[in-house]
């Protein structure tokens, strides 16, 4: 296996969050949200359908601006900079007209990755290599998923953000996306996920993060959330019934 971590500085210190709100069309759909996201480990984000838990990891990534408030890395202001040390795995990625390993070139060129060896490195360990010179756009939607995990680990970020990046996926690519995730991890590189998956977040979170109508009610341990969630509205999203 490789390295796919920095030493960037922002990579080092907590991501602070200071009262961000963001409306659109008159709806206010983060609502005052503060914290502090570790540096290391894996950060779940939950919460029951529109709770706000995308556009939240929008806001972190640089993609979506609050109305007010800030988010800092590294005790700096969110930035063009740092929003280039960092990825992000949609859950439904934008695959080229070329094949699986001309994705990834385009990708790695951009960063300065000019190596293909490297390129097929990053796709055997999501079990593409075989594929390599398969026209992308036709794999199925598991392997495109496992493109999209290899083209943004290939750009080596400091933080990698996943949007229900295994949502509806066959069990084997929810797998090897899931082992590659607590590879890099182990690596160093933080991770903050977006997952409506009970089961996957007990499986890889240090902390969980739940949000309820853009509101961020809880955030702790993903050991003591599971076991006794503080908020009413936690405690019914774990027991399965509707949270309203």
């Amino acid at each position: 296996m490789f390295n796919s971590h920095s030493t960037s500085k922002n990579h080092l210190a907590p991501i602070l969050v200071d009262n961000i709100s963001l409306e659109l069309n008159n709806r206010l759909l983060i609502n005052g949200i503060s914290c502090q996201i570790n540096a290391k480990g894996i950060s779940v984000i939950m919460g029951p359908n529109g709770a706000g838990k995308s556009l939240f990891m929008r806001c972190l990534h640089g993609l979506a601006t609050p109305n007010s408030g800030q988010i800092f890395y590294a005790e700096k202001p969110l930035s063009p900079d740092i929003q280039k040390q960092q990825s992000m795995v949609f859950q439904s990625p934008t695959i080229l007209r070329r094949t699986v390993l001309a994705n990834m070139l385009f990708v790695a060129r951009q960063r300065g990755q000019l190596n293909p060896k490297t390129s097929i490195e990053y796709l055997a360990q999501v079990q593409l290599e075989h594929l390599a010179q398969h026209p992308a756009r036709l794999l199925s939607g598991g392997e495109k998923q496992r493109l999209a995990l290899a083209r943004a680990l290939i750009t080596r970020p400091t933080i990698l953000f996943l949007d229900e990046a295994t949502s509806n996926l066959d069990p084997t690519s929810t797998e090897t996306i899931e082992k590659n995730l607590q590879l890099v991890d182990q690596q160093g590189t933080k991770i903050i996920l977006v997952t409506h998956d009970i089961g996957q977040a007990k499986r890889l979170a240090d902390d969980v993060l739940f949000l309820n109508r853009g509101i961020l009610t809880e955030h702790g341990p993903a050991r003591s959330f599971f076991k006794s969630p503080a908020s009413a509205a936690a405690k019914s999203y774990l027991a399965g019934q509707l949270v309203l």
